[in-house]
């Protein structure tokens, strides 16, 4: 039998939110960098560290990249509407561009399709178990993009999510889930923001088009907060629609382990996301008299 993850999705979910919680939760790091080694991608690091956000303490998880980009530039992503930003030049035809799914994109601007995304996948160490999970959610962003531009999922050309971070994040989501053991998924909702974020194709509404097609396509339940910013990433979005199993929690069980990831942007409330392994339990009368006692 395999393994329960619970996500709880309160402040959002992003990729890097998700591999730094599946870390933190015992995934083992080693066997995640060998498999990244392994992928034929370059000019990027990882960065695994803890961190604190609202002083809670969770697990960081970043890749560097060997240029710059804006993912986590809250003037760039929000500020397009402030006098001081366009005073400094960022406006629709800024060249750099926010990556939803939190990452950039790597030294040669790649796009890449599903062939390239395979091709990466196939000529790397990563367990089949690993390929199938990365592959599933990258298969959901493929037509959630093509519903949005139009086209079909095999002429999807990622632009975001083709970069190499991107890349990496969902492969590691993969590797991670793997490592854990995990078969049943578990996400009751997702948290989402207002307003508009800036990315490559312009000025966009929250949720992003490619976000509001996958939660459409897959049923996903969607809370809006009365908050400002970008809580879910498409990546995350099709984390959630590719791995989820039930949306409901049981009515008993027990919390084996807990893992916090740390999202990279400020917003207001702790800006985490919470996996926990979990096992569904039976409660008989029996056993609800001795925890009484027990709590006597």
């Amino acid at each position: 039998m395999g393994n329960t993850l619970y996500l709880e999705c309160y402040s959002g979910i992003s990729g890097d939110m998700t591999v730094a919680a599946l870390l933190d939760l015992g995934a083992d790091e080693k066997k995640l960098r060998k498999a990244l080694d392994s992928m034929p991608l370059s000019g990027y690091h990882i960065e695994i560290t803890e961190v604190k956000k609202h002083e809670i303490r969770a697990k960081d998880f970043h890749v560097r990249l060997d240029t710059d980009n804006h993912d986590h530039d809250m003037a760039y992503l929000y500020g397009h509407n402030t006098a001081e930003h366009r005073e400094h030049g960022h406006d629709h035809d800024e060249t750099h561009h926010h990556d939803h799914s939190h990452g950039g994109h790597d030294h040669a601007h790649a796009h890449r399709g599903m062939k390239e995304i395979r091709e990466i996948f196939s000529r790397s160490s990563l367990t089949d178990g690993a390929k199938k999970r990365a592959l599933d959610i990258f298969t959901v962003l493929a037509e959630a993009e093509a519903k949005v531009h139009g086209t079909t999922p095999d002429e999807v050309h990622f632009h975001e999510v083709g970069a190499v971070d991107s890349v990496i994040d969902i492969a590691s989501i993969g590797i991670c889930l793997d490592d854990l053991g995990i078969t049943d998924v578990i996400t009751p909702v997702l948290y989402e923001g207002e307003g508009t974020v800036r990315c490559q194709h312009g000025i966009l509404p929250i949720p992003v088009p490619a976000v509001a097609e996958i939660i459409s396509a897959h049923g996903i339940v969607l809370h809006r907060m009365p908050l400002e910013g970008e809580f879910v990433t498409p990546t995350g979005a099709a984390t959630v629609a590719a791995m989820t199993t039930a949306k409901t929690l049981p009515d008993a069980y027990e919390i084996l382990r807990v893992g916090v990831g740390a999202g990279k942007r400020e917003y207001e409330g702790p800006g985490i996301l919470r996996a926990m392994l979990v096992k569904e339990i039976e409660i008989s009368e029996k056993n609800v008299g001795r925890n009484t006692q027990k709590g006597e």
